[in-house]
């Protein structure tokens, strides 16, 4: 199938404008000593003045927007501790996994507390993706915000500047601008998640395109790959980008790229995305595979960076509440991407043709009970787990067949991709939907049947209507069917749910050679199994 790692394009986290006025409050100032890398741990302190009775929590992340999953980054913090102005020692206490209560909050100057990294740091349950987590090693480090910083309850919107201690020659990739005096700086909490970064022995490239300056930074473990080649063979890919949203709403994106000895997956985000992919010859096949997840991923500056809903807006770091316009957000986006190399001349129609096949073929192993509504607001349990790759698989089947209605009801006038334009410009960074009326409000823009089309395909799970809605544009749609000869089987299905294929519905025969649900299905005969290959006969 395709894009193992593009089945975790995750959601973006929506911040503030980076221009937007500072509001007046607390100062907050981060240091991180990447200098110390002893222990696999993050030295964090927060120097802050001004806190009030009401600031006496310092809350870690319980998730994060767009991974869809349990985090508890307070797993992960050691010897956290609180100081007044004289350097004593203030009483602090453990309220939950991820809140620490602070006795004396207006006394409080500095903030103390050490963070392990996450890809090597084992846990006996909700291990954090890795794209998603941090790292920390000699020659170079990962911070996903929301991995190493925590925030003051009541300051979540609050600006706050970070500063990183780290060898001088190391540099350092990251959407955050710098301030005067040379700290990264963040409009809030939210801004700080929404901002990756990259740092250590990298390469970088960099271009301006149609007015949108695009930085590449790439660690790769023995130099196989540079940010120059991968810049390259991402030009064709802007370009289609830019020809299908018209222009880009951002004035700077940065993508940053991790090879080592695994592929994770990618997270976008809303001025950058990231990459953790295994190291390897960049070949023509492998280049085209990182430009096809990263077609997706850079689209997400369209949704969720300028369409969404008001519950990603104001992201609950303490609990998790998810959005039901998951299918607006990833599967969307990942029709979108497909349909702009398609129209871009990246990919022909036959390559197409066969994506959507392959989409189909996971869908078919997915539970029919779960709608892409269902499968969004079950997202963050262990069975809505199992269901999340489908998102990318039905999801952008069910946006191919969204975006044929609407140029049927147009008469080839107005797709997906002009509604989708329209919306950008209606809404934006600052300016989010209802979560509750979007649906209505996709119909009044449009037309009274694509609200039947909701219904029926978005919130509920009627058979898609492929051979209808196929033939409107000229293509045949055969559906397979089953003749009752047997053929020779794995002994188990598998689904996607975190960017790995993970297995399912794992029979007897099998389980004796010690295969077990939830397994993470890596090679077969020495073969490295992804989504392209993955039905193949062996």
């Amino acid at each position: 199938m395709k894009k193992l790692t593009a089945a975790l394009g995750l959601l973006a986290i929506l911040s503030l404008s980076p221009n937007a006025e500072a509001a007046k409050g607390p100062e907050l100032t981060y240091t991180v000593n990447l200098n110390d890398r002893a222990d696999d741990r993050f030295k964090v302190l927060l120097e802050v003045k001004g806190l009030k009775a009401e600031n006496s929590v310092y809350q870690f992340a319980s998730t994060a927007p767009g991974t869809y999953q349990t985090m508890d980054i307070g797993r992960f913090v050691h010897e956290f501790k609180a100081y007044d102005k004289k350097g004593r020692e203030l009483e602090v206490k453990q309220l939950s996994t991820n809140q620490w209560q602070l006795s004396k909050p207006e006394k409080v100057r500095k903030i103390t507390y050490q963070i392990s990294e996450t890809w090597d740091t084992p846990v006996n349950e909700n291990k954090i993706y890795g794209m998603c987590g941090t790292s920390l090693e000699q020659d170079h480090a990962l911070i996903n915000g929301q991995g190493v910083f925590g925030y003051v309850q009541g300051l979540q919107a609050q600006p706050m500047r970070i500063k990183l201690e780290h060898p001088q020659e190391w540099l350092v990739g990251t959407a955050l601008p710098k301030d005067a005096k040379g700290y990264y700086a963040a409009n809030s909490y939210d801004h700080i998640v929404d901002s990756p970064i990259l740092l250590g022995n990298l390469t970088k490239a960099e271009t301006n395109y149609e007015g949108t300056t695009i930085d590449i930074y790439t660690y790769s473990k023995t130099g196989k790959i540079k940010s120059d080649d991968l810049l390259q063979n991402m030009t064709t890919m802007l370009g289609a980008a830019h020809k299908f949203v018209v222009d880009f709403p951002v004035d700077r994106y940065t993508f940053l790229y991790h090879f080592e000895d695994v592929s994770w997956g990618a997270w976008e985000h809303s001025y950058s995305s990231e990459y953790v992919m295994k190291e390897q010859e960049l070949t023509p096949a492998y280049a085209q595979q990182l430009t096809d997840i990263a077609a997706h991923e850079f689209f997400h500056i369209i949704t969720p960076l300028n369409i969404h809903s008001e519950v990603i807006e104001r992201f609950n770091f303490v609990k998790p509440t998810p959005s039901q316009h998951l299918w607006l957000y990833e599967g969307t986006t990942e029709w979108a991407s497909d349909m702009m190399q398609l129209r871009g001349g990246m990919m022909d129609l036959t390559a197409y043709l066969k994506d959507q096949r392959e989409k189909l073929t996971i869908d078919e192993q997915m539970d029919k009970n779960y709608s892409l509504q269902k499968l969004a607001l079950t997202s963050y349990t262990p069975e809505g787990q199992q269901q999340y790759g489908n998102i990318y698989m039905r999801g952008a089947v069910v946006a191919t067949l969204l975006d044929i209605r609407l140029l049927e009801l147009s008469d080839g006038k107005r797709g997906l991709r002009e509604v989708i334009n329209e919306l950008s410009k209606e809404y934006g960074p600052n300016k989010a939907f209802p979560e509750n009326e979007f649906f209505d409000i996709f119909t009044a823009k449009t037309y009274p049947e694509i609200g039947a089309f909701f219904n029926s395909y978005v919130k509920n799970t009627a058979p898609l209507p492929l051979v209808e809605y196929y033939s409107k544009v000229g293509i045949d749609y055969v559906a397979s069917e089953k003749n009752g000869e047997k053929t020779k089987a794995l002994g188990y299905t598998f689904a996607v749910p975190d960017g790995k294929l993970r297995l399912v519905k794992v029979v007897e025969n099998a389980r004796q050679f010690g295969l077990q649900e939830g397994d993470a299905l890596v090679a077969l005969n020495g073969t490295a199994v992804t989504l392209q290959n993955a039905n193949q006969s062996w």
